[in-house]
């Protein structure tokens, strides 16, 4: 028991940890310590807003996914009807992420990223333990995150890091995140690092065609 215990924690730590460099739209706002609690409690009981609802409608999706698919097997009809009611949700969903102006209007922000953190450009430097209020649009499902995040740390960035966009990089932990959108956020560097990995396979096999 104990062993099996001790692998199924392991895969869990590896499935939050490892990371992908993907592109997403980015806002980072400073949380005062005041408010933070009253923030989380919003968000543990899904009162953020409408940046929420459609990572809400996913993760009901997902838990879903399974009864459907027996309802495919008996009567594909009725499987195919669900799913286009699904696909209409998913599109009043995206309608509220686009009363987001801000986030819309936010540039695409390449970031280093896991299920329990990321590494990002920014502007100005953070003090490490500051607490952060980090709306995260994923593409291309268009997922929207809200995440509460501490600053572990910020540094000077390098040439490479920059690439001449914000003149610091900073380390930031996942500190309260909903494990519905853990799951999500899992699923989607999943799909990406599935997509990098078809990408360079099929560059390596250009590469191989022109010697």
């Amino acid at each position: 028991m104990t062993e099996v215990t001790q692998h199924d924690k392991s895969a869990a730590e590896r499935r939050r940890f490892f990371r992908i460099d993907d592109t997403v739209r980015l806002s980072l706002r400073r949380v005062p310590a005041e408010e933070l609690e009253s923030r989380l409690d919003r968000l543990d009981h899904d009162l953020a807003g409408n940046f929420t609802v459609l990572s809400s409608l996913t993760a009901i999706t997902a838990q879903m996914s399974l009864g459907l698919r027996r309802i495919e097997n008996r009567d594909p009809d009725l499987a195919a009807y669900l799913r286009a009611i699904d696909q209409k949700i998913e599109v009043i969903g995206r309608a509220f992420i686009a009363q987001e102006p801000e986030l819309i209007a936010e540039r695409a922000t390449p970031v280093n990223l896991s299920a329990g953190g990321m590494c990002v450009g920014i502007d100005e430097p953070y003090e490490p333990g500051t607490s952060l209020e980090i709306r995260m649009l994923l593409f291309p499902s268009f997922t929207g995150l809200l995440i509460y995040g501490t600053v572990i740390d910020s540094s000077p960035a390098s040439t490479d890091e920059s690439s001449g966009r914000y003149g610091h990089v900073a380390r930031i932990e996942f500190s309260h995140i909903r494990e519905q959108d853990r799951e999500l956020l899992i699923r989607h560097l999943l799909r990406r690092q599935g997509d990098q990995m078809r990408d360079r396979h099929g560059e390596d096999i250009k590469i191989h065609e022109d010697l």
